[in-house]
């Protein structure tokens, strides 16, 4: 869906449905997207699609590709991005850290990332940019120390550089410029802003740049062009809200390392707020009803002297709730964005507001991505009827683009 006021398009990413091969996948598109669309707009409408390994595979089969593109034809909608970070199963089952694997070690995610970046350029409108975003490279607590994580990221370099070489070779039979979206998450090999550009600038601009000026008779100068085009960071507003990290700070810091923004994923983390050390026993209760079995819920922790304390689940953080002076506990959940409270607890819809506020201004991205995935495992009395909660977030973020534009 297009933002009249700015060269963007605004969806939703599909993984919210339950579904791992293509028929089911195909299904929910008809079911509920094709809802979505009537309740927010009558012309075109972009899809953030999901796909899994075997929904990727299945969709190349016999002619299921070109009906699709004929259903979306019919349908009035397109796809310009793909989230490819859920490799396997993603719902009704125990994911946790499965959901890193098979990690940027393994040909499997190449081969899956390469097939995702050809089915979306062959679906991609003429015109646009497309994305794939992906697993920060690998689950940190599978690795043992920072020897084991240099290698983590040298093999990677390997592969990032033949997914760009990849990726420029369909550029120049396109014409489609297509961009890996890395995304930054708790735990993840890469967590925070300054990881991000440490592992860009000492990491994939030496070990990449190498292969791919090699493999393409290129100069640095072409190669780290070309680099930067189609390796960029996927900005998943509640990944750097759990590690208190305000998004005008990482957007600026990432501008002047020239590093693009693939796309934002439009989420909200769960928050305590500011923590009143004379009534503190509702934190504990009040986060308990969110601690659920399928999803990693990493929590970090800022004390009174701002130190963060990480926690690779929330019940781990809130095993350890006493034995700190806590300030806040804020925790990866993605809430639904439209809501600010959770009966005392609070989410940091503040953060997409902010970040919203820096994308009017620059327009650092044409890709918004709503990611709310958890409808599924939400308390009871919050689990709503799907579709209307999903054009309840899209108005929310077009109205809140409103307000912004009518202020200024």
């Amino acid at each position: 869906m297009r933002i009249d006021q700015h060269l963007g398009h605004l969806s939703y990413c599909s993984n919210i449905h339950p579904g791992e091969s293509w028929a089911e996948c195909f299904l929910n598109l008809q079911t509920y997207t094709t809802e979505v669309k009537k309740g927010l707009t009558n012309e075109k409408f972009g899809i953030g699609l999901r796909l899994s390994h075997n929904a990727s595979l299945e969709l190349l089969e016999h002619n299921n590709l070109l009906e699709f593109k004929r259903w979306l034809e019919d349908a009035q909608m397109y796809v310009f991005t793909i989230n490819g970070f859920p490799y396997g199963g993603f719902h009704d089952q125990i994911v946790k850290d499965a959901v890193h694997a098979p990690d940027w070690t393994t040909i499997e995610r190449l081969e899956y990332t390469k097939r995702l970046f050809y089915i979306l350029s062959e679906l991609l409108p003429e015109g646009l940019d497309g994305g794939v975003s992906t697993s920060p490279i690998s689950y940190r607590y599978w690795h043992k120390n920072d020897q084991d994580l240099s290698k983590v990221k040298k093999t990677a370099c390997r592969y990032f550089g033949e997914l760009i070489i990849y990726l420029n070779e369909l550029k120049d039979k396109t014409g489609k410029s297509l961009h890996l979206d890395l995304e930054p998450e708790p735990d993840g090999v890469i967590e925070t802003t300054a990881e991000f550009i440490d592992f860009f600038n000492n990491h994939l601009l030496i070990e990449s740049q190498s292969l791919i000026c090699d493999r393409l008779n290129i100069s640095k100068a072409t190669a780290d062009a070309i680099i930067r085009e189609h390796f960029q960071i996927c900005f998943d507003v509640c990944h750097f809200a759990v590690g208190f990290e305000k998004p005008a700070v990482v957007l600026k810091t990432l501008k002047s390392a020239n590093i693009k923004v693939g796309r934002i994923q439009i989420s909200a983390a769960l928050s305590s707020g500011r923590i009143n050390h004379e009534d503190v026993d509702w934190v504990k209760e009040e986060f308990k009803v969110f601690d659920e079995p399928t999803y990693l819920h990493q929590a970090v922790v800022k004390e009174k002297n701002d130190n963060l304390l990480r926690y690779r689940d929330l019940s781990f953080a809130l095993e350890s709730f006493d034995k700190f002076d806590f300030n806040e506990i804020r925790t990866h959940y993605h809430v639904p964005v439209f809501t600010e409270k959770y009966g005392r607890l609070v989410s940091t819809q503040q953060d997409i507001i902010d970040t919203l506020a820096v994308w009017k201004e620059t327009n650092f991205t044409n890709h918004l991505e709503v990611e709310t995935y958890t409808w599924g495992v939400l308390p009871e009395k919050m689990q709503i009827d799907i579709v209307g909660s999903i054009v309840r977030e899209l108005d929310w973020v077009r109205d809140t683009l409103s307000k912004s534009l009518s202020n200024e």
